[in-house]
């Protein structure tokens, strides 16, 4: 596609929740985290490499007798989530990267190569970790 001569009435998507097929074989709870695996299906969070974290699933699903892309889980992004703390996350990680352990919990490292990155860590609570 050659470059702009003119104005152009490029469209316009809100992507702050988005619907993504899901993978076989997967159930989705309402809150959890949401990742999409290596074939760009959505599944809940686990440890395992080669995950994307996208955010937050909205509603529950149940893919769990269907095929990739039989059903759809609705995910809030472009935002900062609480998540568990593993215990291995400490103020000294404010800014660095925080890593998948399961559907509600993060960890400070990448377990020696066995976990994908969620995000950044914006704050650090007793009760668990803000990453965006």
């Amino acid at each position: 596609m050659p470059a702009l001569t003119r104005d152009r009435n490029t469209p316009l998507k809100n992507a702050e929740v988005i619907g993504v097929p899901a993978a076989t074989n997967t159930v989705v709870y309402a809150g959890a985290i949401v990742v999409a695996t290596a074939t760009g299906f959505a599944a809940p969070g686990s440890t395992a490499v080669g995950l994307t974290y996208l955010g937050r699933a909205e509603e529950s699903v149940d893919n769990s007798s269907g095929a990739d892309g039989a059903a759809t889980v609705l995910v809030r992004r472009l935002n900062a989530f609480k998540w568990g703390n593993d215990g291995s996350i400490t103020q000294a990680h404010q800014g660095k990267t925080a890593y998948i352990v399961d559907d509600q919990t993060l960890a400070a490292t990448d377990g020696t190569g066995t976990r994908s990155a969620a995000g950044r860590i914006v704050g650090i609570e007793s009760d668990g970790v803000w990453i965006e």
